[in-house]
């Protein structure tokens, strides 16, 4: 029997490429979609040629899993619909943009214990994967510092509107990259130093956001997180990491399988990208958690550590100082 799929709001755009990713998998169907923006709802289900149900209720009802890719801030309450009914959810990246709904979503995992699994696709890049491998087999030693960055365009709309994305660039980028770092270390720092600034566009919204993650161990760690990048380039695809170790320095750059090309006039950017299907490793595993043939392979906990980072970020910001994450 086909493990039917649901989509609780399409607002972020990695829900085209997570339903790019399901479509593949034979065992599957998308049973369609629920957003309170009709057009949204209505141009996403007439690209995969699904159903728009007229509540969550009743998505979720005609449902086995649920994906989550609404605004930051409406996470919660999203997940509170498959929860409701017990259903396992994959609920895009930041899995909470506030305190206030970390603490509302430990309540409602505590009534429901549903199968909670975070978006974090960077787990699933062949470049990361292969760097993890080099590392951990101890072959350069223990590392030492970490350079790693983030950077995209603005993707503007909510992402852009605090009430619903929870801040900028900080609270959008820096969560992929402090996931990677607990997931090649295994350790979680100790403080949190950040500053941000909003000189790329002039908004109240930080564009531009500098992280330094300091480690029990002495190891410390630095994420660019901005959206430096011209509207010309790509959205997103600028995830690298440089690792300083005792006996030598591993080096990614996780989007580098790809085929850069203007158009004319070298007013846009596009890209062919020949690497591996992040997204489609992601669902996959999903589907799986739906069948109960595993965990969550990223479990709440991971989403909520590497939120905790980014709105460490914020309270080091507002207080000037390093901060306990």
């Amino acid at each position: 029997m086909a493990v039917g799929i649901g989509f609780l709001s399409v607002a972020h755009m990695h829900s085209h490429g997570y339903a790019a990713g399901l479509r593949r998998l034979p065992e599957v169907e998308i049973r369609g979609v629920w957003d309170d923006d009709a057009d949204r709802a209505r141009s996403f289900a007439e690209s995969l040629g699904v159903r728009v149900f007229e509540s969550p209720g009743a998505l979720v009802a005609e449902c086995d899993g649920l994906i989550v890719t609404s605004e930051n801030l409406r996470h919660v309450e999203m997940v509170e619909h498959a929860a409701l009914a017990g259903k396992p959810v994959l609920c895009e990246k930041p899995l909470v943009a506030s305190e206030t709904d970390a603490r509302r979503l430990e309540q409602v995992l505590r009534k429901s214990n549903i199968p909670l699994m975070t978006a974090f696709p960077c787990r699933y890049a062949s470049a990361f994967g292969a760097l993890r491998r080099r590392y951990q087999a101890g072959e350069l030693g223990k590392a030492l510092a970490v350079c790693a960055t983030n950077h995209g365009t603005c993707p503007f709309g909510w992402f852009v509107d605090p009430s619903k994305s929870g801040g900028g660039a900080m609270i959008d980028h820096v969560v992929h990259v402090a996931d990677l770092l607990w997931v090649l270390l295994g350790e979680e720092p100790a403080s949190v130093f950040a500053q941000t600034g909003n000189r790329m566009y002039g908004q109240t919204w930080e564009d531009t956001a500098m992280l330094t993650l300091g480690y029990p161990s002495g190891l410390f760690a630095t994420i660019d997180s901005s959206w430096s990048r011209p509207e010309t380039f790509k959205t997103w695809g600028d995830v690298t990491m440089t690792i300083v170790c005792e006996r030598g320095v591993l080096e990614m750059d996780m989007f580098a399988q790809e085929i850069g090309h203007y158009r004319k006039g070298g007013t846009t950017y596009g890209v062919a990208f020949y690497g591996s299907d992040m997204d489609a490793g992601l669902v996959e595993d999903f589907v799986r958690v739906v069948r109960g043939e595993t965990p969550p392979p990223i479990p709440t906990e991971d989403g909520l550590r590497a939120a905790k980072i980014a709105l460490a970020g914020y309270r080091s910001v507002a207080e000037g100082r390093p901060v306990a994450p």
